[in-house]
């Protein structure tokens, strides 16, 4: 990534100063994502955005869902496939954290 203000051959944003911007950007995470769970290949896109922090990436997951449901709910599903279907690969917390705390972490994006 550019640190400092200067051309980027992918998207004009891209070269921009690093250490003062947000700057959207594409991803393959999603097309990693269909890899993952079959089941989900081609049923969405993604997107990053490059922001000044040494390492670590967020997910912004939105889901058009079949039923309704609650926020509770999808918590409690997220956090039983983190323990078990999930285990080694996906963490769930609730703790109140910083990018900085997952430099390390073991599990996969």
């Amino acid at each position: 990534q550019s640190v400092v203000d200067g051309p980027s051959r992918k998207d004009w944003r891209g070269g921009r100063g690093a250490f003062q911007n947000v700057i959207p950007a594409s991803t393959g995470a999603a097309k990693a994502v269909g890899l993952c769970l079959p089941e989900l290949k081609g049923k969405l896109t993604g997107m990053a955005f490059r922001v000044p922090v040494a390492d670590v990436s967020v997910v912004d997951l939105t889901v058009k869902l079949s039923s309704a449901t609650t926020y509770e709910a999808i918590c409690e599903a997220v956090k039983h496939a983190a323990n078990t279907s999930m285990k080694n690969i996906m963490y769930y917390t609730e703790e109140a954290v910083v990018s900085s705390d997952f430099i390390g972490c073991e599990y996969s994006s």
